[in-house]
C-alpha cells in the first residue's frame, strides 16, 4: 500500500475575491536563472475555497491542497496570515 504523502502548504496573495466561496490566489516563488544566477521571481494563480468568504483581495493567506471541490479548485484557504491595509 502506497505511503500517504502530507498536503502541501502555499503562501499567497488574495488577488479577487469577486466570487462566492472561492478567492484567487498568487503564489510567488524566487528562483535563480540557470545561466546568470540571477533571482528571477515567477508567480502563478490558483484558486481557492474560503468558506466563510472572509479573505479579501490584498490579504496575505496560507492556503492547503485538497480534494477537487469544483472544476479549477483544489486548494483551501486555512488561515488568513496579515489583512490588507
Amino acid at each position: 500500500m502506497a505511503e500517504r504523502g502530507r498536503r502541501k502548504n502555499q503562501v499567497g496573495v488574495v488577488t479577487s475575491d469577486k466570487m462566492t466561496k472561492t478567492v484567487v490566489v498568487r503564489i510567488e516563488t524566487i528562483t535563480h536563472h540557470p545561466l546568470y544566477k540571477k533571482a528571477v521571481r515567477r508567480s502563478r494563480s490558483v484558486k481557492a475555497h474560503d468558506e466563510q468568504n472572509q479573505a479579501r483581495a490584498g490579504d496575505r493567506v496560507r492556503i492547503v491542497e485538497t480534494r477537487p471541490v469544483s472544476q479549477e479548485k483544489r486548494w483551501r484557504v486555512v488561515e488568513i496570515l496579515k489583512r490588507a491595509e
